[in-house]
């Protein structure tokens, strides 16, 4: 893909966060990286819901993977290189007697700001980790939607059963109330709508299938965000552009005079992430009234295109102020950014 202009204009003081700024959650651990944060607004604060990847020194001839146990802490698998059941042939899965495993176990942890760029660790309750078997392997990327005073929690799920999404309930950020996995593996990238209309709650998520069909962007509905249904699928890949491999959700939609407006990313089948936008109506979703032909965000930066996993950006996460539209992003799979982009000009190139 060649490199090319785009709609962003990144903060000056990219990254924001690099793996060395936090501390492990294990001792022995080490963080390798930084991805993907949810972000929302609290008590006049800007909060990062950032995941972290941990893992533990590797050394010649071993390969180790974690994994939580039955009891909710992480143990450690070791594996010699020439065991011919190891398949070890990309950095963030491996294939091990015909299961697959991550190199990393993900958490959620949680970061404030007074001016959303500077982000501090609170002291109290500042993390989330995975709990039971299906969330063995951790919990990853997730999205946070405010529907009044209460905040909704959904998150890839990750263990040997599947990729999942699960779902957590606050409105203190202190207590947590658990709605287990609302959409079964395979799915991911599920952002719930800030609104309940034509009474439902509303979502976008992403089931996937290796046999037929793709990686495409679906809407459901629920009365009570717990059991989702009459899924529409609104969004798919387009040969030959940008997003021919896959696309998801990335933050809660936008509301606008036009339309509910949606960023998501797309990967082409070189697994280069861009951001683009699309439209949906506001009072029907599962219509879709515009989409952008070229992405509004392209990794150029060198903090974009070197990292754990190479050109990539990809949002979960952003603020709305007006106009304004924050977005804070992962950057290639190791490093948290942010940018700032006119809502007004995304929606000049929808067609």
């Amino acid at each position: 893909m060649a490199i090319q202009k785009d709609l962003a204009r990144r903060f000056p003081e990219n990254p924001l966060l690099l793996p060395k700024d936090l501390k492990p959650s294990v001792e022995g651990f080490q963080i390798i990286s930084l991805l993907n944060p949810g972000v929302f607004r609290f008590e006049d604060r800007t909060w990062l819901l950032v995941r972290v990847a941990e893992s533990i020194a590797q050394k010649d001839g071993v390969i180790f993977f974690p994994a939580l146990n039955a009891t909710g802490n992480t143990e450690i698998v070791e594996v010699p290189l020439n065991d011919p059941d190891l398949v070890a042939t990309d950095a963030r899965v491996i294939n091990y007697k015909g299961l697959d495993y991550l190199t990393t176990v993900s958490h959620l942890r949680l970061l404030c700001s007074d001016d959303g760029v500077h982000f501090t660790q609170p002291a109290v309750n500042a993390a989330l980790f995975g709990k039971g078997y299906l969330e063995r392997f951790g919990i990853e990327d997730c999205r946070v939607s405010q529907i009044d005073n209460t905040y909704y929690l959904t998150y890839t799920a990750v263990s040997d059963s599947g990729v999942g999404v699960g779902l957590k309930i606050t409105k203190d950020w202190l207590n947590f109330e658990s709605g287990g996995m609302i959409l079964p593996p395979h799915n991911k990238d599920c952002a719930i709508f800030e609104e309940y209309f034509n009474d439902k709650y509303y979502c976008l998520h992403r089931p996937s299938s290796k046999e037929i069909g793709g990686n495409y962007i679906w809407l459901a509905e629920s009365s009570d965000c717990r059991q989702w249904g009459n899924h529409h699928c609104l969004i798919k890949t387009r040969q030959g552009m940008w997003d021919s491999a896959r696309v998801g959700a990335g933050a809660a939609p936008i509301r606008t005079e036009q339309g509910w407006l949606e960023i998501y990313h797309g990967a082409n089948a070189e697994n280069q992430y861009c951001l683009g936008a699309f439209l949906m109506d506001l009072n029907d979703p599962s219509k879709v009234i515009g989409r952008t032909q070229e992405p509004i965000m392209v990794p150029t930066e060198a903090y974009e295109l070197s990292g754990f996993f190479g050109y990539v950006v990809f949002t979960n996460g952003h603020v709305v102020d007006g106009d304004e539209l924050t977005i804070y992003y992962g950057a290639a799979d190791e490093f948290v950014c942010g940018a700032r982009f006119s809502i007004r000009e995304i929606m000049t190139k929808l067609t």
